[in-house]
């Protein structure tokens, strides 16, 4: 009889505890994927990519606090969508380069959906919208005007009209290949306005929400092939940002035209060869801007991805 009060309290006991505390609110939570390129401080340096690499464990911080990791998709389980975005006023040394660009994508992975377009003044110009079908994607391309009287008010307006475009297609790694000066004279030609430029940074917002990686290849124009340093160097560093900022990366040397852009394409496979997308919980819930960084427990791991993403 003693046992049996004894149990009959402790259960009566842990009923008044229920009933007194309430029930505590679940952590709100919110799904992010972003896109990361994993690579050894050997491999970026040789650009030669090694079989295996040991990324060990990967920590995500999202404005300095640990988040959990959800998944990291490799190449085969996620589709890749790119975009081939060309300013059609650049010069026409840019011609001699379409061959290889054609070469670049019929090597892409099958499966890997292709669009190709060039900005003429205030519009986009579609020459082939987003297929499976290398091929065809590849024949799409074609020489560019080379005259100033199609340059764009601003290339970021070009960028941020394509991005809208992955919207209609399935989710998965996405990717625009930018072809241009960086130039944008919307604001004026000084380096202020160039290098901080209100369409430059709303195609960044739209790039990080849509988590679209953006690559820039700086190729001249009509208006900068003269080789103005300061406007080149700001216009450069306009397309270095944007790539920066979301998960890419630009391709430049110098003020002038590349001799050949077959560096590039051999340095871009490697990257989108080893490229992931990470998906994590989120503990932020209010609207704002918000910095990420990905790192590893194996220092000889470097991972690029994109600095940070506005949410609301």
């Amino acid at each position: 009889m003693k046992l049996r009060f004894l149990l009959l309290f402790t259960v009566f006991a842990f009923a008044l505890t229920a009933f007194a505390q309430p029930e505590q609110p679940k952590p709100q939570v919110r799904t992010v994927t972003i896109p990361i390129s994993i690579f050894t401080k050997k491999e970026l340096q040789e650009k030669q990519t090694e079989e295996i690499v040991q990324a060990e464990r990967l920590i995500v911080k999202e404005n300095g606090d640990e988040q959990q990791i959800l998944s990291i998709r490799s190449v085969s389980d996620t589709p890749l969508s790119i975009a081939i975005l060309i300013q059609d006023d650049l010069t026409t040394n840019f011609n001699l380069q379409i061959e290889d660009l054609k070469q670049f994508i019929r090597a892409l992975p099958k499966g890997t959906r292709v669009m190709v377009a060039y900005l003429r003044g205030g519009t986009s110009q579609i020459r082939q919208r987003f297929t499976d079908d290398l091929e065809a994607a590849a024949k799409s391309l074609r020489i560019v005007a080379g005259s100033g009287a199609l340059a764009p008010r601003s290339p970021y307006d070009g960028v941020s009209d394509i991005i809208g475009r992955f919207d209609g297609i399935p989710s998965g790694r996405r990717a625009i290949l930018l072809f241009s000066d960086g130039l944008d004279s919307s604001a004026g030609l000084n380096l202020a306005s160039v290098s901080q430029s209100y369409d430059l940074d709303q195609a960044i917002l739209k790039a990080q929400r849509r988590s679209v990686a953006v690559y820039s290849f700086y190729a001249p124009t009509t208006t900068t092939e003269s080789g103005n340093s300061i406007l080149t160097l700001g216009a450069q560093g306009a397309l270095e940002k944007l790539s920066d900022e979301t998960g890419g990366r630009s391709f430049y040397r110098g003020s002038f035209a590349p001799v050949n852009y077959l560096p590039y394409f051999r340095e871009l496979g490697m990257t989108l060869n080893r490229q992931f997308a990470l998906s994590y919980l989120s503990t932020h819930m209010k609207k704002g801007y918000y910095k990420i960084r990905v790192t590893s427990t194996n220092p000889d791991v470097k991972i690029e991805h994109p600095r940070g993403y506005y949410y609301r």
